[in-house]
């Protein structure tokens, strides 16, 4: 049933005050009064963490470096609003095309400025028309049943051939989160015989990017920057795919490009100063870097991570004046956080290792291991950072703790050989290889266990043995992957368990997540809805 225009919702997202007044007279004259008001990109963000709106109305410029692009990514990147919220972007004429050609994930509709009141209602009702014709698929999607939101898009594309683009787009896009990499593949081929547009070209890269097929993904996304230099995305997979493929110097320049084109995007700077470190280029690593942690000083997505990868840059270019500067500056600005204590003690054993306190640094390092408690979420990269300082200051028991948490973490071989790599570098390949047997043993023993007890109808023994694997290794793919496949064997022969069910799907978002081209990962999901629909349980049930 379509929404009365006196219950719809809105968030005005404008920095200048007498705009945000023009615009909330103007709704109210369309008779739209639910009208909220955010000043900032980090206002908004705090209000929709409260809230739900049926439309953001936001202007593309909010100043300080911020812009309504950069904001939608951040609150689809974080799940922070609904599929059915609408994101309507206000934009002037002269930039509307330098807008619209340098975003993948696009809002729902642009309006240009200057615009009447009768032309601001004209485009909510359009938009809002349109939402109601996906609302049953979003639905589907949110409750997680992957499978009959791809039927809905099909059903979609040939009820209402209008938006037979928009439906493609959404269905490839499920195809890729169910791990069906060729099916999307599919979607966007179709879409680029209807008409030739960047965002199908970018995703068919993905796919190839997906199924491993770097050297043609790589051909795909150099052909997408020649036709559309200002396409930001296709620079970001571009990189990625060179980085892939072991071509650092490569990606870095890609990423030097981009920056060019858009200098404020957070992420992106913290991957130049990222790729910029590895290659060895510490002047562009640290300038990248320093405009991460100044940026995000202000951010709602602020870590101290940041601070960590600037502090390495700056001891890479021999500042440990500057390192020690940023490590003050971290504790004034990161208090609170909860990675902080961590961070802090691994940038003062790093500036004591490069200065030669070597009492400090080993000081500073059992405060950091002492610091480092999983369920703190510190990156692989900090973690290899911290075993590194370890072996440089000859604490290989240390070291040790860390490199087998964080091979107990890796996802999949390729990660235990990178950390092997670094150990190499590192004059210790005798450590990383005695590691890395020890975890793969783990797995493999594990893993021949739990499926013999399956297999001899120990449902019950097989459930117990991979979940406490996969709490023991909670980033190895193939440990949540049969995990998930052990407990949905139970749910298939000794009957339904909600707690099981539960768990079954977190695992399989986990390999998701972690290894969204698995060639295994659509068979899994499949099985999974075949036994909601077998036990009449709707997705949305499981929680």
């Amino acid at each position: 049933m379509p929404q009365k225009i006196e219950d719809i919702s809105v968030l005005i997202v404008e920095a200048n005050a007498g705009m945000r007044t023009q615009l909330r007279n103007m709704l109210s004259l369309c008779g739209i009064t639910q009208v909220a008001l955010a000043v900032s990109a980090g206002v908004a963000v705090r209000k929709l963490r409260d809230q739900n709106f049926d439309i953001i109305l936001c202007e593309y410029h909010l100043g300080e470096g911020q812009d309504g692009q950069h904001l939608l990514e951040d609150l689809r990147h974080h799940h922070l609003i609904p599929l059915a919220t609408l994101f309507l972007m206000i934009t002037g004429e002269s930039q509307h095309e330098r807008v619209i050609s340098a975003a993948e994930l696009a809002p729902n509709d642009y309006i240009l400025k200057p615009f009447s009141s009768e032309k601001l209602l004209s485009r909510i009702a359009k938009a809002l028309e349109k939402r109601d014709i996906f609302i049953p698929t979003y639905k589907l999607i949110e409750a997680g049943n992957i499978p009959e939101a791809i039927a809905s898009c099909r059903r979609g594309e040939e009820a209402h051939p209008g938006h037979l683009v928009d439906f493609l787009r959404l269905r490839a896009e499920l195809h890729v989160s169910a791990g069906q990499a060729s099916e999307a593949q599919d979607c966007y081929t179709k879409v680029l015989e209807t008409k030739a547009v960047p965002w199908a070209k970018l995703g068919l890269a993905k796919t190839l990017f997906m199924q491993k097929h770097y050297n043609e993904a790589e051909e795909q996304l150099e052909e997408l920057l020649a036709e559309n230099e200002m396409y930001l995305d296709a620079y970001d997979w571009l990189a990625k795919t060179r980085e892939a493929t072991g071509k650092l110097h490569e990606a870095k320049a890609v990423l030097e490009d981009a920056v060019k084109v858009s200098p404020h995007t957070v992420r992106r700077l913290r991957k130049l100063g990222e790729v910029a470190t590895e290659v060895g280029d510490m002047a562009t690593a640290t300038k990248m870097l320093n405009t991460v942690v100044e940026k995000g000083k202000y951010s709602d997505f602020r870590d101290p991570e940041d601070h960590v990868l600037l502090v390495k840059a700056q001891l890479g270019s021999g500042d440990a004046v500057g390192a020690a500067n940023t490590v003050r500056d971290m504790e004034r600005s990161m208090g609170g956080q909860p990675k902080t204590a961590l961070c802090k003690a691994l940038s003062n054993a790093m500036v004591a290792t490069h200065t030669g306190d070597t009492e400090k640094a080993n000081a500073a390092l059992e405060e950091a291991i002492r610091f480092n408690d999983p369920r703190l979420g510190a990156s692989v990269s900090i973690k290899k950072d911290l075993a590194r300082i370890c072996i440089e200051n000859k604490q290989d028991e240390m070291a040790a703790e860390v490199i087998m948490d964080v091979m107990r973490h890796a996802a999949d071989d390729a990660a235990v050989e990178a950390i092997k790599n670094m150990l190499v570098d590192l004059g210790r390949p005798e450590l990383g290889a005695q590691l890395a047997e020890r975890i793969r043993t783990e797995v493999r023993d594990i893993m021949t266990e739990g499926a013999q007890l399956a297999q001899s109808g120990d449902y019950d023994g097989a459930v117990r043995q991979m979940l406490e694997a996969a709490e023991k290794l909670p980033g190895n793919t193939n440990v949540a992957f049969n995990a998930s496949l052990a407990l949905l064997k139970h749910i298939e022969n000794i009957g339904w368990n909600d707690h099981f069910a539960s768990n079954a799907k977190l695992f399989i978002e986990r390999v998701r997540r972690q290894d969204p081209g698995n060639k295994r990962l659509a068979a899994l999901v499949d099985y999974y809805h075949a036994l909601l629909r077998k036990n009449d349980i709707k997705p949305e049930q499981v929680r």
